[in-house]
């Protein structure tokens, strides 16, 4: 349905006070999205893209070699914004996966994965983590599929006044879940030791708030969140 309604609203909101980064294309504002409460101003009319997405792409552009260089890319769960953009780029070697996706080239469980060890440059496995229940078998066999000198990106929802990271089995009702964890299907809400524990297995990891590094201007036309974390975990 939002591949029938995106053209649509592209056009009724065309203008010139926000701009999408991914495409370039410009509007009056962004709509309204979120679980329960919702953010205004947040998804994308042409890309269907939230502020996490453009923020992604604008430190992937700007920071990295990724859109240039030679790359094997694994991308869980791909998301709309990027997976015909990311396919059809020739410098990648761009393989997608996922349990449920019809987008996935490779149908697998993150915590039991058909990879080979050393395979991947790059992984993207943004939001997926926070669905798993057990996400330290996940970490390990990203940890095992990725190359060494590689680099992921793994962003969860994460709430950085948190010490711990809290999660709790007994909760089982749908709507008492979307209360707690931010949404039904979440089992757990991650804390700052979410960086601790990717590092026990072995990771290196870059806490990056790339938004800091754009002038306010650009932070505001390209709708971004104030504080978003970029998790960078390197093999």
């Amino acid at each position: 349905m939002s591949y029938i309604a995106r053209p649509v609203l592209a056009f009724f909101l065309k203008g010139n006070q926000f701009t999408d980064p991914i495409d370039g294309k410009s509007f009056k504002s962004f709509l309204p999205y979120g679980y329960g409460n919702q953010r205004n101003n947040v998804l994308s009319p042409s890309t269907l893209s939230l502020e996490r997405h453009r923020l992604l792409w604008l430190y992937l552009k700007n920071e990295t070699d990724f859109f240039t260089a030679p790359k094997k890319v694994l991308h869980f769960a791909p998301e709309q914004a990027f997976y015909k953009r990311f396919r059809k780029m020739k410098n990648l070697d761009y393989v997608t996966t996922d349990l449920n996706s019809p987008l996935a080239d490779v149908k697998a469980d993150v915590c039991d994965l058909p990879f080979k060890d050393n395979e991947f440059d790059i992984i993207l496995c943004n939001h997926v983590l926070e669905h798993i229940p057990d996400d330290t078998k996940a970490m390990q066999e990203l940890y095992r599929i990725m190359k060494p000198g590689g680099y992921g990106i793994f962003q969860i929802p994460q709430d950085l006044s948190r010490t711990k990271t809290f999660e709790d089995d007994s909760i089982t009702d749908r709507k008492e879940r979307a209360k707690i964890f931010g949404q039904y299907d979440h089992v757990r809400i991650y804390g700052r030791d979410y960086f601790d524990k990717l590092r026990s297995i072995g990771f290196k990891v870059e806490e990056v708030d790339y938004t800091t590094k754009l002038s306010d201007v650009d932070a505001t036309r390209f709708c971004l969140a104030e504080g978003e974390i970029i998790p960078l975990v390197r093999k």
